[in-house]
């Protein structure tokens, strides 16, 4: 029997570079940030579900759809800020920071990375990876990799190609698939479940040396000193950030319904 309350906080804003007002973005009749509230809601682990945003046109789209939103500060600079100013109004065992542009996340996954820190006493938070497959993404600075300790806790997070095969590719200086073993070579996907206590502690930390440099606030928590969990998970996640990620998701979700109509 459950015995935790663990509440799913979306982060959302207005703003995006690349696609300008993606949470509110269609996928199959509905805002993606309403579809991503339906994935954590879906989630058995899952106690409540709060968008978290400044934008009062994402808060009426969410509530509009049954679902629950709360206003934070315009000038938060990363998502984790505005997760902990809403999660230091809740009570809660756990704070799970589910990413805004992700509406096929499987429920899955939240389960298992919620499960994971339930189980570990000794890590203050969880994330997932899963499996790189392809050269480019094992090169592209954008995929961050994550090696793993024995215990399945984080070693390190980087934007560099890691674990490097350095002997295959010193062979002819080329860096090639044939060259990676690929069964230890994991992507990170940006789902965090902390405890709410740490989250709060962690969001009045300065950034790190490390994270300054490769631009990950995770980091921060392994030079404090911190474990981390990581769930290796087998279903894909598809994060949206440019046009034909946006077209690639749609195009899945339209399968989707051909296979199990809604």
């Amino acid at each position: 029997m459950k015995q935790y309350t663990a509440i799913a906080i979306i982060p959302s804003r207005f703003a995006s570079t690349r696609l300008p007002g993606k949470p509110l973005l269609d996928i199959a009749g509905k805002p993606m940030v309403v579809r991503v509230c339906e994935c954590a809601a879906s989630a058995r682990t899952i106690d409540r579900v709060i968008v978290a945003t400044d934008d009062e046109r994402i808060a009426d789209a969410v509530t509009a759809e049954g679902f629950e939103a709360m206003m934070t500060s315009d000038r938060h600079e990363t998502g984790t800020d505005r997760l902990a100013e809403v999660a230091a109004t809740l009570v809660a065992d756990f704070i799970v920071n589910v990413q805004g542009d992700e509406p096929l996340l499987p429920a899955s996954t939240i389960d298992a990375a919620v499960q994971a820190l339930v189980a570990d006493s000794s890590a203050v938070c969880s994330t997932t990876c899963e499996a790189i497959e392809k050269l480019d993404d094992f090169r592209n600075p954008n995929v961050v990799k994550v090696v793993l300790r024995d215990d399945g806790r984080a070693l390190y997070f980087s934007r560099a190609a890691i674990p490097y095969p350095r002997d295959a590719a010193a062979a002819d200086g080329v860096l090639c698939a044939e060259d990676i073993d690929f069964s230890v070579v994991r992507r990170h996907t940006g789902l965090y479940v902390f405890r709410r206590a740490f989250l709060l502690e962690f969001a009045r930390m300065s950034p790190s040396p490390l994270e300054r440099i490769e631009k990950l606030e995770q980091l921060r928590i392994l030079e404090r000193g911190y474990d981390i969990r990581v769930v290796d998970v087998r279903e894909p996640s598809f994060g949206i950030d440019t046009q034909d990620d946006l077209d690639h998701v749609r195009a899945l979700w339209e399968a989707r319904s051909l296979v199990n109509p809604i």
